[in-house]
C-alpha cells in the first residue's frame, strides 16, 4: 500500500460525498492497521517479500486529529530550510520549460509562508484582493478565510511581511499576464483557480525535484504553521499572530506554535545583549 492508494481510496469518498469525519475515520483504520503490521509482521513481510513497510499515511494524506503521532507534530521546517527552498525555486524559474508556472509556484508558496495562509485560502485570492496602500507593508484581503464550527466564511486583513508585497507586484507585474484572463490570483493554465490539492501535489513535485532527503519534507499546512512559530520566535505578539492566521482563539494558534530547541537560550541571549546595549548607551551618555 503507497500514499497513491490512499489518495485513491480518500478521494472516492469524497467524490461519493462522504463527511469529512467518515472519511478522517477510514484513514485512521488504514494508520491503525500499518501500525499493528509493524509492530507484529514487519520481519516476516520483509523476510518473505523482500519489502520494508513505509506508512502509506504521510504529511500530505494524513487527516487532522489521526493520533497522538499525526504528522503535524513533526518538526517544522526551519527559516533556513524554507530559505534554501525559496532558492531552489528561484533558480528553476529561470530553467523551467515553462516560466509561467514555475513563477506562479514561488509567488504561491512564498504567500502560503509569510501571509499564513491555508492552501484554499490562497486559491481563492482575486487580483483585487492586494491592497498595497493599505498600511505600511499593504495587505491581502482574505475574504473567504475558514470560520469556526461551520459558521461560514470570516475574512481578515493579513499584511505582505518580509518583502511579500514586492514578490506579488512583480507576480502580476510579469507573470500573471502570461495566464488567460480572469480575476483569479494564482490560476491555472486555463485561468481557473487552483485546488488545493492541487497546490498540496505542486509542492510535493517540487520537493522531489529539489532532491532533498524526505525527512526535509514539507506539507502546505507545514508552512503556515512555520509562519506562525517563525513569527512568534522573532517576537511577534501571539494574539497578532492569531489574527494574522485568522484563528478564532489564541488556544488554537498556541498549538501552531513550536519553537526550535533552542527558543529559550535564544531570547535569553537577546535580552542579555539589548540589556548590555542600554547599559552602554547610559555610560556612553554620562
Amino acid at each position: 500500500m503507497t500514499p497513491e492508494d490512499i489518495d485513491r481510496v480518500v478521494g472516492d469518498l469524497a467524490i461519493q460525498g462522504r463527511k469529512t469525519s467518515t472519511r478522517r475515520e477510514y484513514v485512521q483504520i488504514f494508520k491503525g492497521f500499518h501500525r499493528f503490521l509493524q509492530a507484529r509482521k514487519a520481519a516476516e513481510i520483509e523476510a518473505a517479500f523482500g519489502v520494508r513497510l513505509v506508512c502509506p499515511i504521510d504529511e500530505f494524506n494524513a487527516s487532522r486529529h489521526v493520533g497522538d503521532d499525526s504528522p503535524a507534530l513533526l518538526p517544522l521546517p526551519t527559516p533556513e530550510r524554507v530559505g534554501d527552498f525559496f532558492d531552489f525555486m528561484k533558480q528553476r524559474i529561470a530553467s523551467a520549460r515553462k516560466y509561467g508556472p514555475a513563477a506562479r509556484d514561488y509567488a504561491m508558496f512564498r504567500t502560503l509562508y509569510h501571509a499564513g495562509l491555508r492552501s484554499e485560502e490562497a486559491s481563492l485570492l482575486e487580483k483585487p484582493d492586494l491592497h498595497y496602500s493599505r498600511g505600511p507593508f499593504g495587505k491581502l484581503h482574505v475574504r473567504f478565510g475558514k470560520g469556526a464550527h461551520t459558521s461560514g466564511p470570516r475574512p481578515r486583513w493579513v499584511p505582505m511581511l518580509d518583502g511579500l508585497d514586492l514578490v506579488l507586484r512583480w507576480f502580476l507585474e510579469d507573470v500573471r499576464p502570461k495566464f488567460p484572463h480572469s480575476p483569479v490570483l494564482f490560476a491555472d493554465e486555463s485561468g481557473g483557480s487552483l485546488h488545493r490539492g492541487t497546490i498540496r501535489n505542486r509542492l510535493r513535485y517540487l520537493m522531489e525535484l529539489e532532491g532533498r532527503p524526505t525527512v526535509d519534507r514539507f506539507s502546505p499546512h507545514a508552512l503556515r504553521r512555520a509562519c506562525a512559530t517563525h513569527n512568534y520566535e522573532r517576537g511577534v505578539d501571539l494574539v497578532a499572530i492569531q489574527q494574522m492566521l485568522g484563528h478564532w482563539t489564541v488556544s488554537s494558534t498556541m498549538r501552531y506554535v513550536r519553537p526550535s530547541a533552542t527558543f529559550i537560550e535564544d531570547a535569553y541571549q537577546r535580552a542579555v545583549a539589548s540589556t548590555l546595549a542600554e547599559l552602554s548607551g547610559k555610560d556612553t551618555t554620562a
